[in-house]
């Protein structure tokens, strides 16, 4: 069976700068799906056009705006790139630029050209469950998705916040923290029956 090695992580966007090359539809989607997760996130949108859609969402979440064509001067500073334009030879030199300034980058749909992907997640207040595919089926990902929205409890914050309390009033090493943490959740997972 193929394995699926990418390494999942969970990054602090609010702390980054981001650009998004491209004003359509793909561009909307991946702005849309950013900011659902992180509202705060600091986007900076380039291309000669954007739909009305987006102008909306970037004025109500302080993304900036900019019209003007993909230059490879825009990616000074930045720390992750999306490239959704229309022109795969556009995506391309994004992606060849980005790559030699050691910037994450993802275009769109052209999973060789991508550094990382964007799948399926779930967020439940400090819970959040991402879902990778490695890239092959967005559909699977957001049908798994809707399942674990359906199975994770709506109070699952209220047991994240307790633990966490209890986590402070627990003595011992790191080790002993953790021994009493996994004794105290183990009914939190059914183990099949043998």
């Amino acid at each position: 069976m193929e394995r699926n090695e990418l390494y999942p992580v969970f990054l602090k966007v609010s702390q980054l700068n981001i650009l998004i090359v491209g004003g359509g539809n793909v561009g909307l989607e991946k702005l849309t799906f950013m900011l659902k997760s992180s509202p705060n996130a600091q986007v900076e949108m380039l291309a000669p056009e954007f739909l009305p859609e987006t102008l909306e969402l970037a004025k109500k979440h302080q993304v900036k705006i900019t019209k003007d064509v993909y230059d490879k001067s825009y990616l000074e500073g930045r720390h992750m790139v999306i490239a959704t334009t229309d022109k795969v030879d556009v995506n391309e030199q994004v992606y060849h630029d980005c790559r030699e300034r050691h910037i994450l980058v993802n275009v769109a749909d052209n999973p060789p050209f991508c550094d990382f992907y964007m799948g399926g997640i779930v967020t439940k207040g400090n819970v959040k469950v991402a879902i990778s595919t490695n890239g092959k089926s967005p559909t699977t990902a957001k049908r798994l998705r809707q399942f674990f929205e359906d199975v994770i409890p709506e109070n699952i914050d209220d047991l994240v916040k307790n633990l966490n309390e209890f986590r402070k009033t627990i003595k011992g090493d790191f080790e002993e923290k953790v021994e009493t943490l996994n004794e105290f959740t183990k009914g939190l997972v059914s183990k099949k029956k043998e």
